[in-house]
């Protein structure tokens, strides 16, 4: 009985996480063994996207990237951590991931982006360190050009500034992005709180006073939650879980705001969103646990959906 395709697309997505190259092609072609040959339905959806991974991993392998920079998204957000050098970004990230970082007290420690992905309430997304920007960052002093190349494609910014530091040396690195007409939602998150002075964050709040503060510290596990949810806020999506013969997934999907249950149904195959004859749901959009609703029911973050076919 083979893997059921829904499953076996979450396991797929897993195992080839943070693999680029030769490696990331023998993945999947050891993922593609691993399917039943069947000709059409989602198993074969699924054996198409794989070949599509292959192309694309042989693409990029085959590029040269002379005046960019790529990083190649996972997950469901990109979120970029910007911010002058040695604010202490690398170690934030270090914290919120499994990935080993070099870090030190003096500048430039970090050269080129690097990528990890980190959970919030069950779905991965990807935070992406930024090497320091620094002025003149339009006119590519440091490689700013490439950089801010980097944060044209992320869905958000974090903007990372020393809680202890002169709040000064921020506003340099929002003016480089303001003038390479880069938008996005964006906090400032004020590193190394628990060195700093009492007064800091009020100081911080007060020249930021656009933006959300954050205050974190890599050693305050509560202030890393704190972190967390509002860098979830900064995606603007939603997390609903799938219901299947009454089994909760502990993976939800992430979802656009206004989502509806039949784009929940779609998400699990095209064939069931025109066939499902509605669907439970348990949470915030129901009015009780396990309502019976229509495909044109809108769901909310924290949401339990039981398609019924």
């Amino acid at each position: 009985m083979p893997m059921p395709h829904r499953t076996f697309a979450q396991v797929a997505k897993r195992r080839l996480v943070g693999k680029e190259g030769r490696d990331r092609i023998r993945e999947v072609n050891a993922l593609i063994s691993e399917l039943p040959d069947y000709k059409n339905g989602p198993y074969a959806d699924l054996r198409k996207w794989l070949a599509s991974e292959i192309e694309e991993s042989r693409q990029r392998s085959n590029a040269v990237h002379r005046d960019s920079i790529s990083v190649r998204r996972e997950g469901a957000a990109q979120i970029a951590l910007v911010g002058p050098p040695n604010v202490g970004k690398s170690s934030l990230l270090q914290a919120l991931s499994e990935i080993q970082i070099k870090t030190g007290d003096y500048p430039f420690t970090t050269l080129r982006p690097i990528p990890a992905l980190t959970r919030i309430g069950g779905v991965l997304v990807q935070l992406v360190e930024i090497p320091g920007l620094i002025e003149g960052a339009n006119e590519d002093r440091g490689g700013g050009r490439a950089l801010l190349g980097v944060l044209r494609s992320a869905d958000a910014i974090i903007y990372c500034a020393r809680a202890d530091a002169d709040s000064g040396d921020l506003v340099p690195v929002r003016a480089e992005v303001a003038l390479a007409g880069i938008e996005k939602p964006a906090f400032v998150a004020a590193t190394r709180f628990d060195e700093a002075a009492p007064h800091a964050l009020e100081r911080l709040r007060a020249a930021f006073a656009d933006l959300e503060v954050v205050p974190v510290s890599v050693i305050d596990e509560a202030s890393l939650d704190a972190f967390r949810a509002a860098a979830w806020g900064l995606t603007g999506l939603i997390r609903v879980r799938l219901r299947t013969n009454g089994e909760t997934d502990q993976e939800p999907l992430a979802l656009d705001p206004g989502a509806t249950v039949e784009d929940v149904a779609a998400w699990v195959h095209q064939d069931l969103a025109t066939s499902f004859t509605g669907a439970r749901v348990w949470g915030p959009s129901a009015r009780f646990e396990g309502q019976r609703v229509g495909r044109d029911h809108e769901v909310d973050d924290g949401d339990t959906v039981e398609i019924l076919r």
